[in-house]
């Protein structure tokens, strides 16, 4: 079964860039035909898909996001990385990486999540 695993820093300063990572285990992101999203809820808010990367490489951003946000990933460590530049407060949420068959269809697995706070 596949397992996902948020990492990073909890606080980040207003200005500077966010950047998490995702270690999978049980499965490969290469695997086809998954995609490995990035979704975040704010507090008192509903969840907000940001983006994801898929099992060839290609990159899908939330039209709202995409001048902010980049995915990447490094298939020897079997992980993939989330960057948002330019945070403000409004950025604070809990980040999620998950994975799911299609864009279109609903996250099948969910890492645990991590509390990430934009404060000074």
């Amino acid at each position: 079964q596949v397992q996902l695993q948020e990492s990073g820093p909890g606080l980040v300063k207003p200005s500077q860039t966010l950047s998490l990572t995702c270690t999978v285990s049980g499965g490969s992101i290469t695997t086809n035909y998954y995609y490995w999203s990035w979704i975040r809820q704010p507090p008192g808010k509903g969840l907000e898909w940001m983006g994801a990367i898929a099992y060839s490489g290609s990159t899908y951003y939330s039209p709202s996001l995409k001048s902010r946000t980049s995915i990447s990933r490094d298939t020897s460590k079997n992980q993939f990385t989330l960057q948002l530049s330019s945070v403000t407060p409004e950025d604070t949420a809990v980040y999620y990486c998950a994975r799911r068959l299609d864009l279109t269809v609903p996250v099948a697995d969910w890492g645990q999540g991590t509390q990430v706070t934009v404060s000074s």
